[in-house]
């Protein structure tokens, strides 16, 4: 078996062993009292992680886009109209659902690298009436990271629905559902959570359970949140057979979330990415990710003169750290590094080091050791 990398891409992130051990326990009946209980707590500690109080949750197997499909489709219908506010690719992806389902949807869209501003979406709420706006939080293409407070505040003034994109946010960066107003927030097991990947999350304000009541038939089946509304209020109903390995992995990673509280866990994730940039800054790196907008979940980081992208990138594997490339434009020009979820600091120096023994290989100057020291004077002050 070839040696074990860490996995440092904007997601799937590292699965701590506790999560690991969870997956190693036998299948269990997807109606038994196991997995019920289990269900139930999840659930309960997903509406915690958000902070809502009142919250409907929802926990499907599926990913970030099943969760998007599910936000969009039950809050709006044919003859109203969405607001997308996109930060990078993912914006542009709620459009094209929407596209999908023949429902009609207006972006506003930045140069990558930025945040849509606050006065941006009032000046459009002023042009246009809409019934729902959505935002990506963290766009894992752009690293870009919008102020979703500051958009709730405007909203809450008109009677329009929030629906946030929190996939590479929830747990690892604030969201308040409830104090804010947000209507929906949307996210997947992989990434701040450190669980694996297969599962759609969401949870819903009662304002949009409400919503969703109102609007009858949809588009959709699997999709429709009033078919599994049933089975997260008793999980030994049935409606579709549960991944339940997959939710009680999940289950042990909010456990882990909720053990080290959450304003800790934001403070960690802050911390770290200004660690991970300091090195990558003192090493003669470029952030693309232009500095009011940047994530604590991720960086997007352009290449210096002189060091390619597919052989940076396949060297730093061959260290032992497996970063992303970059999307669209930023093909070649970028590589994408995660920093969310459980990470420990002992993996951060790790990869730092490996960044180091990297650029050595492909015949980049720099000065041993900068990178390691700018990110200990951090983590460790």
């Amino acid at each position: 078996m070839d040696k074990e990398k860490l996995l440092m891409i904007p997601g799937p992130s590292p699965v701590h062993p506790r999560i690991l051990n969870s997956l190693s326990l036998p299948t269990v009946s997807h109606v038994g009292p196991e997995h019920v209980a289990e269900m139930k707590k999840a659930l309960d500690n997903l509406k915690k992680v958000v902070f809502s109080e009142n919250g409907e949750p929802f926990i499907v197997a599926g990913a970030g886009t099943l969760a998007m499909e599910m936000a969009l489709l039950n809050i709006i219908e044919k003859g109203e109209k969405l607001l997308g506010l996109s930060q990078g690719f993912f914006g542009q992806r709620m459009a094209q659902i929407t596209q999908s389902f023949g429902l009609d949807c207006d972006l506003i869209e930045n140069e990558w690298g930025k945040a849509v501003l606050p006065e941006e979406l009032d000046a459009k709420l002023k042009q246009e009436e809409y019934k729902a706006v959505v935002s990506t939080h963290v766009d894992t293409c752009t690293g870009a990271c919008a102020p979703v407070k500051d958009y709730a505040k405007i909203l809450k003034q008109r009677d329009i629905y929030f629906i946030v994109d929190g996939v590479c946010a929830t747990g690892g960066i604030e969201e308040r559902m409830d104090d804010w107003g947000i209507d929906v927030i949307l996210t997947a097991a992989q990434k701040c959570f450190g669980a694996p990947p297969g599962l759609a999350i969401l949870v819903f304000s009662q304002e949009a359970m409400e919503k969703r009541r109102r609007m009858g038939t949809i588009p959709a089946y699997y999709s429709d949140i009033l078919n599994w509304l049933p089975i997260m209020k008793d999980p030994s109903k049935y409606f579709s057979t549960p991944c339940v390995n997959e939710i009680r992995a999940f289950y042990e990673s909010t456990r882990i979330v909720l053990e080290e509280g959450l304003e800790k866990r934001f403070l960690r994730h802050a911390r770290v990415a200004r660690s991970i940039r300091a090195a990558l800054t003192a090493l003669g790196f470029s952030i693309y990710t232009q500095e009011p907008f940047l994530a604590d979940t991720l960086s997007v980081i352009e290449y210096p003169e002189g060091v390619e992208d597919q052989s940076f990138r396949k060297t730093f594997a061959e260290n032992g750290v497996i970063v992303a490339g970059g999307l669209g434009e930023t093909a070649g020009k970028v590589f994408r590094m995660g920093h969310m979820g459980n990470l420990s600091v002992s993996q951060v120096l790790f990869a730092l080091d490996a960044l180091e023994r990297t650029l050595s290989s492909v015949g980049y100057s720099f000065e041993s050791g900068s990178g390691l020291e700018a990110a200990r004077e951090i983590l460790e002050g």
